[in-house]
């Protein structure tokens, strides 16, 4: 196989990950506020993604590790025109991070809630700004014939770019909200329930919107695999609110899963092979090829990427087992 797509292929499986993974992180953090009525709800809250949420994270520093090494100029042009907007996302995870660290050192309720609005302003922020992101990439950014990013931050705002962060952001809530109807008990999972059921009723429109809206901006329906694969992920989400409404929640968590695999792969899709586009010139576009590494270095760092990701993906496999199952009062210590 050509080693380019391959690691087009395999950066776009890490995001996959991250979002699957870290998508239902953010959703917890953003359902805390309101799902937990009091110290102890919360703390069940917080509990259902304790042991695994740094995990999680970690699939976006592999991910951004690897288009580092593998597409150096898409990882350069990236950073300095998304700056402003990745630097928000570095900070929310930031604080998000600390909040989860900080929030138990003291029992004083202001703290505590302070904390809590910390980690619901951490998950929001970040889930928005992702969506915001990968429609930018795939709308097209003004990018020059020197591979510099020429626009400013504004630039990357737009209706359609707003809307494509509304959709993750439904869908990351959505997939919090299941999450927590699985990983609790009591008045918190029919909390959760109900919440998934409101969030995802509100996500479809959203997300038929954005396909309307990418139709018209972008030329991802012209390819059948990415226009397939986005037309899957709306229906695996009618399909996860129909179990959700007869009570198979578990169901409901894996069909609201695939919405988020299929929705990214028609995104990466839609972009190839290119991994950048420009607005100013379709050739001053970023692809596979002008924004790769040596063959050399792909060729290395595949057979490290072949060799090892199996393995993460069993102990993290492994994690999820051990912690499996649901997190009740009784596993509060106090």
């Amino acid at each position: 196989m050509d080693l380019n797509i391959l690691w087009f292929i395999l950066v776009t499986v890490l995001f996959i990950g991250f979002f699957f993974l870290e998508g239902f992180d953010y959703g917890v953090g953003i359902l805390l506020p309101f799902l937990g009525k009091n110290d102890d709800e919360r703390r069940i809250v917080i509990n259902s993604i304790g042991p695994v949420w740094d995990g999680n994270e970690v699939w976006l520093l592999t991910a951004g590790g690897a288009s580092f090494a593998a597409f150096p100029n898409w990882y350069a042009t990236l950073f300095s025109g998304f700056y402003l907007a990745l630097f928000l996302i570095l900070v929310a995870l930031i604080l998000r991070g600390v909040a989860f660290e900080f929030r138990s050192s003291d029992t004083n309720p202001v703290w505590r809630k302070f904390w809590d609005w910390m980690i619901f302003f951490g998950s929001i922020v970040s889930a928005l700004l992702w969506g915001v992101a990968i429609t930018n990439l795939l709308q097209g950014v003004p990018i020059d014939g020197k591979m510099q990013y020429v626009g400013s931050f504004f630039d990357l705002l737009s209706p359609y770019t707003l809307v494509g962060g509304l959709t993750t952001l439904l869908i990351f809530t959505l997939h919090g909200a299941l999450f927590l109807s699985l990983k609790t008990s009591g008045q918190v999972r029919q909390r959760a329930h109900a919440a998934a059921v409101k969030v995802g009723l509100s996500a479809i429109p959203v997300l038929l919107g954005l396909a309307v809206l990418t139709h018209y901006k972008t030329d991802l329906f012209a390819k059948p695999g990415a226009s397939g694969a986005f037309l899957l992920s709306a229906l695996f989400m009618v399909v996860a609110l129909l179990v959700l409404r007869k009570g198979r929640e578990g169901w409901a968590f894996i069909f609201n899963g695939l919405t988020i695999v299929f929705f990214t792969i028609s995104m990466f899709w839609g972009l190839f092979p290119r991994v950048m586009v420009s607005s100013l010139d379709p050739a001053w576009s970023l692809t596979i090829y002008n924004a790769s590494s040596s063959p050399y270095t792909l060729k290395i760092m595949a057979i490290i990427a072949l060799t090892m990701v199996p393995i993460v993906l069993i102990y993290q496999g492994w994690t999820y087992w051990v912690f499996r199952e649901r997190v009740t009062k009784s596993h509060l210590h106090y």
